[in-house]
């Protein structure tokens, strides 16, 4: 995905700038092969979306889909504003956590696209919310035991258990567990994020993923 990598590293090198730099030419340039922008919080929620993608046959390059990760979804604003109707005028499109949803509704209203947007009106315009994040989607997608095979199959299964046996982990459920482990490593969530799409096979991927990827394919 050379093209849209270097599309999503120049986006992302402008929007930490400060606010007074002019949008480099490379960005525009770059935009003229971008027909979609998918806005994600973290770069955990941009490899599962390509994970999916590629489990159905899809290839977002040729396809001129680029998967943006916000690194936090408080600087929503700032990419909506750069790559939406009132900046480079590309398709959005986009994912983020429950709690993170506001910031994703105040960004698209202030752009133009939606006042007082309900869920359904977020979907509408190609943007779904996770219950509660990404994590806890793939785990309830493929329930505890499947996950656990995925964890042995990665060599963190021993790692796990001793994780379960911390004092603060002990009484807490075994989904909770896992969504807390696979947070508490540097890389991990993304890792993950892969090794779990994959491992949904037949199953039905979750629907906030399936959204997204219904959202890039127009």
């Amino acid at each position: 995905m050379e093209d849209m990598a270097r599309f999503r590293a120049a986006v992302s090198a402008w929007v930490t700038r400060d606010k007074d730099v002019s949008v480099p030419a490379e960005v525009g340039e770059l935009a003229d092969s971008v027909r979609r922008a998918v806005l994600v919080e973290g770069d955990s929620d941009r490899v599962a979306i390509e994970a999916l993608a590629e489990a159905r046959g899809r290839d977002f390059e040729r396809e001129r889909v680029a998967i943006i990760p916000l690194g936090g979804a408080m600087n929503i604003r700032n990419y909506v504003g750069l790559l939406g109707p009132n900046g480079l005028g590309l398709a959005l499109a986009g994912l983020c956590d429950v709690g993170e949803e506001g910031y994703f509704r105040r960004a698209l209203h202030d752009a133009g696209l939606g006042h007082d947007l309900s869920r359904a009106a977020l979907e509408d315009l190609g943007f779904s919310v996770c219950d509660a994040d990404l994590e806890d989607e793939l785990i309830r997608s493929l329930g505890v035991d499947a996950v656990e095979r995925v964890l042995d199959a990665q060599g963190d299964l021993r790692a796990f258990r001793t994780f379960q046996n911390q004092p603060a982990q002990r009484t807490r459920a075994v989904d909770a567990q896992l969504r807390r482990f696979l947070g508490t490593i540097g890389g991990r969530k993304s890792r993950y994020a892969r090794a779990l799409v994959e491992a949904l096979g037949t199953t039905p991927a979750p629907r906030p993923l399936e959204l997204v990827l219904d959202a890039t394919a127009t």
